[in-house]
């Protein structure tokens, strides 16, 4: 048993080394996530939000986990998203994520977590994609609102999966992060990719779509937009209006935790009064007890949880210890005896 004494700090870079073309592997740490929560073999509590009255759209949120099974490990990611950052060619989110022994409830690591929670969210967009999809991973439109590194990774881990497509339209309201996001697309030789003047333009025809902005509210309200029936990658939350919602089959990570916040479920409930509209979850269709419906828009609406965070930061941790990339720091607890 763990004395629960060391401490350890693994840093950006040997996570991005770590990280680097183990897609499926995420995947598969994500997929057990998903299945050890969906066993209830998790707590979950809902995330904490610091908000600041004097820059409205910045938080900084905590997310505290336990998640059992053979990761058995506690811990909490606390994450910052400062919009404002993009301005000064920061990106938009920084994190770092805790790990305790769960054997004595010390903290036994500290993780840089924005790689983290981006790979982590852009593996179960894939995860939710190739679940809705019937299969079917070579289409003729991938469209793509919002631009930044979330859906940049997003579209790495759908590659990496077998995703492609003959057109990719890509918008941004910054059109220069349209334009980027588009090239970086082009050098992957996976569809070709072309920026458009508006999110319908990205939308029309899509197979399918990922919504990966910063929107505080919804702005996608045409009722025919998803008329044609596409997977829809609901991964910013806000962008989708609750008439879309209600028309849709909708697919969600955990009902409770996205059904608040005001998210586009979360207001297609307070709409109805109702969660009927909620066909499941992801872990349900993962297990196949709830099958997609190819007649309807399938939307996937994951909040984030922290499970995630837990399960894969545990993977990290390990492969950096067995790499010798966990940097030990000594006498961290000046003292861990009683007496």
């Amino acid at each position: 048993m763990s004395t629960g004494t060391s401490f350890v700090i693994v840093g950006g870079a040997a996570i991005e080394g770590i990280l680097s073309g183990q897609h499926r592997q995420v995947m598969d740490v994500i997929a057990l996530a998903y299945r050890l929560h969906g066993q209830g073999d998790s707590i979950n509590p809902d995330s904490y939000f610091l908000r600041f009255p004097q820059k409205p759209d910045a938080r900084i949120i905590a997310l505290p986990v336990y998640l059992g099974g053979e990761v058995n490990t506690a811990g909490l990611k606390w994450i910052a998203s400062f919009p404002g950052n993009i301005q000064q060619n920061l990106q938009r989110a920084s994190a770092v994520l805790i790990l305790n022994d769960f054997a004595t409830g010390y903290p036994r690591a500290v993780l840089e977590s924005s790689l983290i929670s981006a790979h982590r969210t852009a593996a179960s967009a894939a995860l939710g994609a190739g679940a809705l999809s019937g299969g079917c991973r070579n289409v003729r439109k991938i469209g793509i609102i919002g631009a930044g590194v979330i859906a940049r990774q997003t579209l790495d881990y759908l590659f990496a999966d077998g995703w492609s497509a003959e057109e990719i339209a890509v918008h941004d309201l910054r059109s220069e992060d349209a334009q980027r996001l588009a090239g970086w697309i082009n050098q992957k030789d996976r569809g070709e990719a072309r920026v458009v003047g508006d999110s319908r333009a990205s939308c029309e025809d899509a197979q399918l779509i990922v919504l990966a902005t910063t929107a505080a509210s919804p702005h996608l309200v045409d009722p025919d937009l998803f008329a044609h029936a596409p997977t829809v990658l609901n991964i910013s939350l806000r962008d989708i209006d609750p008439g879309l919602i209600l028309d849709a089959q909708n697919v969600l990570d955990d009902v409770d935790h996205c059904l608040k916040a005001y998210t586009s479920p979360h207001l297609a409930e307070i709409k109805t009064g109702s969660r009927a509209f909620v066909a499941g979850t992801l872990h349900e269709v993962l297990t196949h007890r709830l099958l997609p419906d190819p007649a309807r828009a399938r939307i996937f609406s994951p909040f984030g949880l922290g499970v995630l965070d837990i399960a894969l930061g545990d993977f990290v941790l390990k492969a950096a210890q067995a790499s010798g990339h966990a940097i030990e720091i000594d006498n961290f607890f000046a003292s861990t005896a009683r007496w």
